[in-house]
């Protein structure tokens, strides 16, 4: 089944109660992601889905900072269980994922389908192995998982990425990559909003720059 789907012009409430959690999860803000998840989880994410985005946290942010935050999601979890809140648990990953070059062959179709292209630089000539792990951690073991759709994961990567200073190259890729997902280019101006509402202004402007980068015709020649 195709992982691009069609085009709105608005995020759905689930996919708003991403941003703020990504967002908080990568910068560390383990204080304001505690009301984020909260938020999330009343907006109908399921434990499933907000757990597979903080997995996905150390792929941009690192592991202490994915760990922080799944921590954080098990007192959020307990606690909201002492006061009788049933969150729904959500589909665990069904699909089995391959190994070895199964799983390098996966990631490398995976990369190319989100690219709309193979992926080529000089960097990945200098450092094979950064290649190498980009295939297969990334595009293979996460994005081969199918706890999340694409959307969710590229709604996560955009929020991640934002919060994060000297990340603008990868957060530009991220919006062209959303957008080869089926995110339109009002959703996205959508997730900026919800940045500047519940993440910070700052971040909020590294989302729009990224985007009006995206979407600006290059000039005449």
């Amino acid at each position: 089944m195709s992982q691009v789907q069609t085009r709105s012009d608005t995020l759905a409430a689930r996919q708003q109660a991403i941003v703020p959690i990504a967002a908080f999860a990568a910068a560390g803000d383990v204080a304001s992601l505690r009301d984020a998840l909260g938020r999330g989880l009343d907006a109908g994410l399921t434990v499933s889905e907000v757990r597979e985005v903080l997995v996905q946290v150390y792929a941009y942010a690192g592991f202490p900072r994915s760990l922080n935050a799944l921590a954080e999601l098990m007192e959020v979890l307990e606690t909201r269980r002492a006061r009788g809140i049933q969150d729904a648990p959500g589909q665990a990953p069904s699909r089995a994922i391959p190994k070895g070059d199964a799983l390098l062959a996966a990631g490398t179709a995976n990369q190319t389908r989100l690219l709309g292209a193979p992926a080529q630089g000089a960097v990945f000539e200098f450092a094979p192995a950064i290649d190498e792990y980009l295939k297969t951690h990334l595009f293979g073991d996460i994005f081969e998982r199918d706890a999340l759709d694409w959307q969710s994961r590229e709604i996560a990567t955009v929020a991640m990425l934002a919060s994060m200073p000297g990340t603008d190259s990868q957060l530009r890729s991220h919006v062209r990559i959303s957008m080869n997902v089926g995110l339109s280019a009002a959703q996205l101006r959508q997730l900026a909003d919800v940045l500047a509402e519940h993440v910070g202004a700052e971040a909020a402007r590294r989302a729009k720059d990224a985007l009006e980068r995206q979407t600006t015709p290059p000039p005449a020649p």
